[in-house]
């Protein structure tokens, strides 16, 4: 690295007190890559968006293209219970990353060799499957990364690395997302483009993964494949898990305001380029300044990322029922707003699970987090279907009350940062 060692640049990328010492800065700056990379990855094969217009393309049938985001979503988080006693058993634990990482760029590619070589209902099943194969792959990475970054991260600087992270990664989706609205990127071959350069991504952040200096951990030979216990023993995780169920709302609302700006002929809402420009903005300009204030306070992180959802989501009804959704700037913007809060939820609920678990068992408590909350996203998607009898209004409305809830009862969450 020419004129500043690698603690000086990890410095300046995390602004924390105290200068880190160089492995450290080594392992922050290798989690930065990693990182941005395979959120990078993630938006060109968005699942709600990218693979969604891909099956239509193909002639898939709109019931398997509606299954696209429950497989992703529940595919990622229910596994984690199995994989935590698996990993507890690891002395390095970046492994179990690295796989997960190199296992979702092999489903990435076999999602494009489906693409250019079927169509219809066989291609429909083809990428289904190979979407459950990535998700099963992002469980893995998902399980053992809070584990590694407590490892080789200090607690002050956690928030600001996965922030910086996503809040630079999302200037490539924006281009992405450009291109797309733009009309540049309109085929199916730029598509498949596209989610192969996401397969390139995920192999080379397995690469950069594999460089972490880790201290080997404890192997628990006799740590128990299914492993309830923190759920039992920890009132401050099922508080937690409360507050974060409630907060699903905010990701699964997007959808609806594109219902609502469609409807009154607000093109520039178009599901393939706008959902992901917004969420890309949201971003870019809020993932670094949520990490930041999370590793001052993750819990006030979530209070003020759920009302901010729920103000954005009554804004999107008040305005479809006055007749302005279809205005230039007002469905556009109230989407952006709730993207912001989105990806404070997503920083919030991070930064406090891996500074709220005891040291030797955040895997075991992100596995049983995130079970759950599988668990939970299945459940809230039967209540997502009231939007189809009862309209997207119905839907937000119920949403915003469930953000707003969650928000104020992360309040009563326990402070973390400060031990």
């Amino acid at each position: 690295m020419t004129g500043m060692t690698a603690s000086t640049a990890f410095d300046a990328l995390t602004d924390a007190d105290g200068a880190a010492d160089e492995t450290e800065a080594r392992n922050g700056l290798r989690h930065v890559a990693a990182l941005g990379q395979t959120k990078v990855a993630d938006g060109l094969i968005d699942p709600k968006l990218v693979l969604s217009w891909l099956m239509q393309s193909l002639g898939a049938p709109a019931w398997l293209i509606s299954a696209l985001v429950p497989i992703r979503e529940a595919g990622a988080l229910l596994p984690q219970i199995l994989l935590a006693g698996r990993l507890r058993r690891m002395q390095a634990r970046r492994w179990m990353w690295v796989t997960g990482a190199a296992g979702q760029g092999i489903a990435a590619a076999l999602i494009v060799l489906a693409g250019v070589t079927l169509s219809g209902l066989a291609a429909g099943f083809a990428i289904c499957a190979a979407l459950a194969m990535l998700a099963m792959f992002r469980a893995a990475c998902s399980v053992s990364f809070k584990d590694i970054l407590g490892k080789t991260i200090a607690k002050t600087r956690r928030g600001a690395i996965t922030g910086f992270a996503a809040s630079a990664s999302s200037v490539a989706v924006l281009v992405f997302a450009g291109l797309l609205i733009a009309g540049i990127l309109r085929s199916e071959a730029a598509v498949l483009a596209a989610i192969a350069l996401a397969a390139i991504l995920w192999a080379s952040a397995a690469m950069v993964m594999a460089r972490v200096e880790e201290e080997p951990s404890t192997a628990e030979a006799d740590a128990p494949a299914l492993d309830l216990s923190p759920l039992r023993e920890d009132a401050r995780l099922r508080l937690f898990l409360v507050v974060r169920g409630l907060l699903i709302a905010t990701s699964l609302a997007p959808p609806y305001f594109v219902l609502l700006g469609s409807a009154q002929g607000v093109l520039a809402l178009d599901r393939l380029g706008a959902m992901l420009l917004a969420s890309a903005a949201g971003s870019l300009l809020s993932s670094y300044v949520w990490g930041r204030l999370a590793d001052r306070s993750s819990r006030l992180v979530l209070a003020m990322a759920g009302g901010i959802a729920a103000a954005a989501m009554l804004a999107a009804v008040g305005l479809a029922l006055a007749g302005l959704g279809g205005a230039l700037l007002a469905m556009p913007l109230a989407l952006f707003v709730q993207m912001v809060a989105y990806h404070g939820v997503r920083q919030g609920r991070s930064t406090y699970l891996v500074d709220m678990a005891p040291e030797d068992r955040r895997a075991a408590y992100a596995a049983v987090a995130n079970t759950v909350i599988g668990v939970l996203l299945l459940a809230t998607g039967l209540v997502a279907g009231v939007g189809a009898v009862f309209g997207a209004e119905i839907t937000l409305i119920l949403f915003a009350a469930m953000a707003a809830g969650g928000g104020l009862l992360a309040l009563r969450l326990e402070e973390v940062e400060g031990r």
